[in-house]
């Protein structure tokens, strides 16, 4: 496993473990042992996920030291705004059973988010969580939070995968110092993608799966994967993409797969927006 240094020089594993959807708590947390016993040390959740006490279960009961693992949680559209993110940090780290974060995310775009991304900096400077950054934050906003706020975020978390290459977007977080880190890395299944001719040609050349081509090639980019899987078959699977690389041939051939747009969730949109900001997870 490789690591990336963020920039205020935190190491984060270039591959990790994603529990979104997995809301079945006992389920939840033999997964993320599995995970924790294949080789995987960085656990994204996030309080919308519902799974944050299952998460912190295993963690307690995995047997690998609390400094060995990276734990990402994010706040939800409800909680933005700085008291609400004070209180939403706290709920978080109750449930997850922690005494710090290693990194921790604005999930959306939406509602008072600079008045949470305050509240923090302030976290982060009293050293409860390691890291801070956002998610699903596009170029403009990400590049207007960049130049407005005290601390910049360190990491992004955006839907990558050869569908939805993100070049442009991965280019704006590079120069802005900010880690690319791919949800959905492999579509969510869509666009047949485990079937799709050319990642298949690709993948026989290494004797490597379509899931193992499509996760290395952004790596290889410098994105951070976070694939998810119940079966641990797979997540072993998709851990052994570390001792094979993509020529750059390959690696142009899977970026022209490109759509150039989402077929999951467009945040752009008016529909999107009221969507998320009418979403609760709590009362």
């Amino acid at each position: 496993m490789e690591n990336v240094t963020l920039k205020n020089g935190v190491q984060m594993p270039m591959e990790g473990f994603g529990v979104f959807t997995v809301e079945d708590l006992a389920q939840c947390e033999q997964v993320v042992l599995d995970a924790v016993a294949s080789g995987y040390r960085l656990i994204d959740t996030a309080a919308a996920y519902f799974n944050e006490e299952a998460v912190g279960a295993a963690i307690r009961k995995c047997g690998i030291s609390r400094d060995e693992l990276f734990i990402t949680t994010k706040l939800w559209v409800q909680d933005a705004g700085y008291e609400g993110a004070k209180k939403a940090f706290e709920t978080s780290l109750k449930k997850l059973g922690l005494d710090y974060l290693d990194l921790y995310l604005i999930h959306q775009p939406f509602n008072d988010y600079y008045g949470a991304w305050r509240a923090m900096e302030e976290l982060y400077e009293a050293g409860k969580i390691r890291a801070i950054g956002v998610s699903n934050f596009y170029p403009d906003r990400l590049t207007d939070l960049c130049i407005n706020a005290k601390i910049a975020p360190m990491v992004n978390q955006v839907e990558i995968h050869p569908f939805f290459a993100q070049e442009e977007a991965i280019k704006v977080m590079k120069e802005l110092g900010v880690v690319p880190q791919a949800w959905g890395p492999l579509a969510r299944g869509g666009h047949n993608i485990f079937t799709n001719t050319e990642l298949l040609a690709i993948a026989e050349k290494h004797g490597k799966s379509v899931a193992q081509v499509v996760l290395r090639w952004n790596v290889q980019r410098g994105v951070v994967v976070i694939p998810k899987s119940v079966k641990k078959e797979r997540m072993k699977a998709n851990i052994d993409i570390w001792d094979f690389s993509l020529t750059d041939a390959e690696m142009a051939e899977i970026s022209g797969l490109d759509s150039g747009h989402s077929d999951i969730v467009d945040h752009h949109t008016a529909k999107t927006a009221k969507w998320l900001n009418e979403w609760r997870i709590h009362e």
